[in-house]
Formats: structure tokens, C-alpha cells, sequence
């Protein structure tokens, strides 16, 4: 079903005013076909496979493939897009079954999974000529392993700290700033909270993928250096843990799951009755349709240093794709030219990995939020999580043993330690 199209070249031709240079320069070097075709090269045919697209972002995806088609005709890209719930299982079924697409993309949990098996192909031979300056470096950076690059980053998503501008006039606060530590919102979210019975001062859920990055706020981890061993239960930890259900049980400057009744955190920040919200750019969008009053970010705060989350869709090549140079100029279009960067920034469908002054200056000039200068500020901090074999099993257990926490049912300390325990029994590791 996934077989790859006829071979030949992938040579780009036409004017790509400066595309080629800036997303790696030089043309495939497939075999041209000759004879009975005048010389003329075959077209190749690309199939990829994506999850990103699903939705309302598949005609943004679309006007990628008709300017890469125009810029390289030689190279046909045909796409399939998959929802995402159901995406890794038909990818996981595919590539062990031989019948994997060309390319596909991956999010950084599963490319970590899929480098290590040995699927995918190494793109490091492939950069001869490539401008990865273009390239965010820590976005770049997230699809290499072992010193070998088996991805190229497609867009990024991070966490930053949204707040209610109104609200910190009306408790006479100072808005927050890149230079805000734990305490600094803590003593802002109190006053907000003294505001009303139903107004809260932060919200920012008790679960791993915020826990992962609070401890590294503190100068924790969950696993050590080289992922041999769990450190869930150190004292760094519990005192993040600590810090985080005291917020629940302890201050209430974040609402309890019965003060929630059922609504979500954006709801509740979209209503008017939250100061602050931990929360990924993804929000934008929605916020500046239904939102009223006046918001804006800034850097999350951290205690002994900074930390935010990172996110990234990652672009990869089938080891034992047949067509794996024309594949490899498809997804530099799509990580690293100029156009592809714009197609995305005008669809506000993500932010591309790229440096380009110019698309990215558009981009901050897209409000609200006005500070939209500190979505890259936070680049700065990014943290990806600890990934292994048995990744979903081990975040569902880490969980499960903060959820007890939060709930008053067990101490943070203890909490800590039966998930560590828990994790040593039943996650096995290098």
C-alpha cells in the first residue's frame, strides 16, 4: 500500500529565489533516467505521512506541497494525514510490518523510541551543503542521537505563563517578569486570590509533564544522567511536589478538582476568575477569540533555575525508503525554507524551528499577547522529559502517585516513594 514510487531525480530546477540556499542548498542526486526519455528525469514520488494536518490545518499543509511541488518538479509528494489518537498504533504497525510511508512525522517522545530501534535513517550524510543555521539549535538538536541526526524539526510548541492583566490591577500587583521566581507567584497568586470566594490566584496541573520540568526548576530530575536509574524520591522533588499541593491544600490559590466542578483550566481562565495559567502557546488562538479582558505571558518562573517544557513534531526518513534523497529535500522544505516558515506563521499553526528575522518579526506583531517576545525568550529553557522503552507506563505511574497527592491522600514524601518504588519494579531500564 506504501510503496515508493519510481526512482529518479530529485533535482530541483526553476528560480527558487534563494529557497534552496536557505533550507540546504544543493539538488538530490538521484539516478537520471536516459534513453527512451531524452534524458528528461523521471519523477519521484515521496509519500508522507503526518498527524499535524489533521483537522483544520490540512489546506496549510497542502500550500506547502503545491510551492515544494512547483520549486521541484521532478518530485511528486503525496500525503496522507492520520488523526492523531490513532496515529502511533498505525505507525507502529506499519514500520513493523515493512509497509512504513517514505517519511512520517514524529513527536519528540516517539522519535526517541524510533531512533533507538534502528527504523529510521540517518540524515547526517545527507547535510553536505545544508545551512542548519537556519535552524533553531535546540529544536535541531532534539532529533539527533548518538551524534547522529535522524530528524529534522518541523515546528515547536512551548509553556509559558499566561496571566490576567486585569486582575493584577485589581490586587494591585506588578505584572510578572522574565525574572520571577516560584516565591514571586506565589505572593501574587495569594493576593489575587483574596480578591473572592470564586477567584483564584494560578493554576498549573499536578502531572508529569508539568512535574518533569517543576523538578528541574528546583535542581531535580526524575532519572539519572544516563537514564540508568530513577531518582523520583529525592529531597529536591518532594520539596516541588510539596510546593505544588500546598498551592491545592494548603494556600488554595489553586482551585481543588470540587472548587473546578468539572471545568477545564482554560475555561476557567477564559471566564475572568484566574491571575495565572501554566499553559502552552497552542492557546493563543483560542484566547484571542474568547477572551475579553486584557492578558498577557511571560517566562515561567522557577526556583533555583530556569525550565519549560518543549515540544516539538519531528520529520523522519524510512530506513528502507527507496526514494530517501527526494524525501530528504521534502522535509528540508518543510523545516527549513523560508516559505514553509510563513505558511505556518500566517495560519498560526504552530511555530516553525527557523531563525528568519523577517517571519518571526511577523509573527510578534500578531497580538494579543503583546509580549509574544517571551515565547522565544523561553527557548532559552527548554527541557525535554526522561523518555523510555516503557514510556507511557511510566508516566501513567508517576501520575497516578502525584493525583494521590494532590488529593490529600498521600503525602508528597510518601507519594514520592511509592512511586519510586513502583518504578523500579515494574519499568525496566538499559
Amino acid at each position: 500500500m506504501l510503496i515508493a514510487g519510481c526512482s529518479g531525480g530529485g533535482k530541483s530546477t526553476g528560480d527558487t529565489g534563494g529557497t534552496t540556499s536557505n533550507s540546504g542548498g544543493g539538488s538530490s542526486q538521484g539516478n537520471q533516467s536516459s534513453g527512451d526519455s531524452g534524458g528528461k528525469s523521471e519523477t519521484v514520488t515521496v509519500k508522507f505521512t503526518n498527524f499535524s494536518a489533521s483537522g483544520d490545518n490540512e489546506k496549510h499543509l497542502q500550500k506547502m506541497k503545491e510551492e515544494f511541488e512547483k520549486q521541484h518538479p521532478d518530485i511528486k509528494v503525496e500525503i496522507e494525514t492520520l488523526a492523531y489518537d490513532d496515529y502511533f498504533t498505525q505507525m507502529q504497525t506499519r514500520v513493523a510490518s515493512g509497509t512504513a510511508p517514505d517519511a512520517y512525522e514524529l513527536n519528540y517522545e516517539n522519535f526517541v523510541s524510533y531512533a533507538k530501534k534502528g527504523v529510521l535513517l540517518d540524515l547526517t550524510p545527507m547535510f553536505g551543503g545544508f545551512d542548519t543555521s537556519v535552524l533553531n539549535k535546540n529544536a535541531l538538536e532534539a532529533f539527533s542521537t548518538d551524534g547522529k541526526q535522524y530528524g529534522l524539526p518541523a515546528s515547536f510548541s512551548n509553556v509559558v505563563l499566561f496571566y490576567n492583566k486585569d486582575l493584577f490591577d485589581q490586587a494591585n500587583v506588578s505584572y510578572p517578569t522574565s525574572d520571577w521566581t516560584w516565591a514571586d507567584a506565589e505572593q501574587a497568586a495569594e493576593k489575587i486570590r483574596s480578591l473572592g470566594d470564586n477567584i483564584f490566584g494560578i493554576y498549573q496541573p499536578i502531572q508529569f509533564w508539568e512535574f518533569y520540568k517543576k523538578v528541574q526548576q528546583n535542581g531535580g530530575s526524575l532519572m539519572n544522567a544516563d537514564m540508568t536509574q530513577f531518582t523520583v524520591d529525592t529531597p529536591q522533588n518532594v520539596e516541588t511536589l510539596q510546593h505544588m499541593v500546598d498551592r491545592v491544600l494548603k494556600t488554595n490559590v489553586m482551585p481543588t478538582e470540587a472548587q473546578m466542578a468539572g471545568m477545564g483550566d482554560w475555561d476557567l481562565f477564559k471566564s475572568g476568575r484566574l491571575g495565572m495559567l501554566v499553559t502552552g502557546i497552542w492557546a493563543f488562538p483560542d484566547f484571542t477569540q474568547n477572551i475579553t479582558f486584557n492578558w498577557d505571558i511571560e517566562v515561567e518562573p522557577g526556583n533555583t533555575a530556569k525550565a519549560t517544557h518543549f515540544f516539538s513534531n519531528g520529520l523522519v526518513i524510512n530506513k528502507d525508503s527507496k526514494v530517501a534523497e527526494a524525501a530528504f529535500e521534502w522535509l528540508k522544505f518543510m523545516s527549513a525554507s523560508r516559505e514553509a516558515a510563513q505558511i505556518r506563521v500566517d495560519a498560526g499553526w504552530e511555530l516553525p524551528a527557523v531563525n528568519y528575522e523577517d517571519v518571526l518579526d511577523k509573527y510578534l506583531q500578531v497580538t494579543p499577547p503583546n509580549n509574544k517576545k517571551a515565547v522565544f525568550d523561553s527557548l532559552n529553557y527548554l527541557v525535554t522529559p526522561p523518555v523510555v522503552e516503557q514510556n507511557a507506563e511510566m508516566t501513567d505511574i508517576i501520575g497516578l502517585h502525584l493525583q494521590a497527592a494532590r488529593d490529600g491522600v498521600k503525602s508528597p514524601a510518601d507519594a514520592l516513594r511509592d512511586a519510586q518504588k513502583e518504578l523500579e519494579q515494574r519499568i525496566k531500564l538499559q
